[in-house]
């Protein structure tokens, strides 16, 4: 006998939360409950699109290839959200990685069944609609600081960012212990700079570091290294 699938959160599911009281049981009988490792491909890029996946408990990061050898990080997902609609459209491939950083559970929902929830549900197709006109806007605010903001603003942006999306553990660190390569793959820099910008922040008393636990102690100065004039 399988394992009943866990109940949806329903205020925060953004399937659930945008979806018409009358539909959810549709939703009931197509989702798929996943579960992944931590270190496990949800998707690759150039893999076929087969659905979306609205992450039930867990972190994930969403990762395209940079240069050689090297990825840029996205974004990252935590319960809630939803992740590979990015291969929605015409081409139909998935034009970006996903992989679980902490071990995730997901729903599930195929291609042609969640297509069909976008022509019913007219609330979700206007938030699948915003959702991509804020993903539009934060892509290319990050492009314009890759390209006119220098390593330190763009680490202080990195860090106010994390801690807006994830918030605080209860020692008051950031939520959310990413290694130094992945905080330099989302950064958009190496291991070595990250590392010494890291230790620069540090003796300037705005953060508090501690292995992965990074605690933010001066909010304001890194706002002010993030601000492009």
């Amino acid at each position: 006998m399988k394992a009943p699938l866990p109940i949806c959160h329903l205020d925060r599911c953004f399937l659930c939360r945008h979806s018409l009281p009358g539909w959810i049981n549709a939703i009931a009988a197509n989702r798929k409950h996943l579960k992944f490792r931590k270190g496990q491909s949800i998707c690759r890029e150039g893999d076929p699109v087969s659905g979306v996946y609205f992450l039930y408990d867990g972190v994930v990061k969403v990762h395209k290839r940079w240069t050689e050898g090297k990825e840029l990080i996205i974004n990252f997902a935590k319960a809630g959200d939803i992740v590979g609609y990015r291969g929605l459209g015409g081409e139909k491939v998935y034009p970006v990685s996903i992989t679980a950083l902490t071990p995730a559970t997901f729903c599930f929902i195929d291609l042609a069944f969640f297509e069909s929830t976008l022509q019913v549900n007219y609330p979700l197709t206007y938030a699948m609609m915003e959702l991509y006109a804020n993903e539009l806007r934060d892509a290319e605010r990050r492009m314009r600081n890759l390209a006119l903001m220098d390593v330190k603003g763009r680490l202080a942006d990195t860090l106010l960012t994390l801690h807006r999306k994830f918030g605080e553990a209860k020692g008051g660190y950031i939520d959310l212990l990413l290694s130094r390569q992945d905080m330099a793959s989302y950064t958009g820099t190496t291991y070595e700079t990250l590392f010494r910008m890291l230790n620069e922040l540090v003796r300037e008393r705005a953060l508090s570091v501690n292995g992965k636990k990074i605690i933010i102690k001066k909010p304001a100065k890194l706002r002010a290294l993030s601000t492009l004039a």
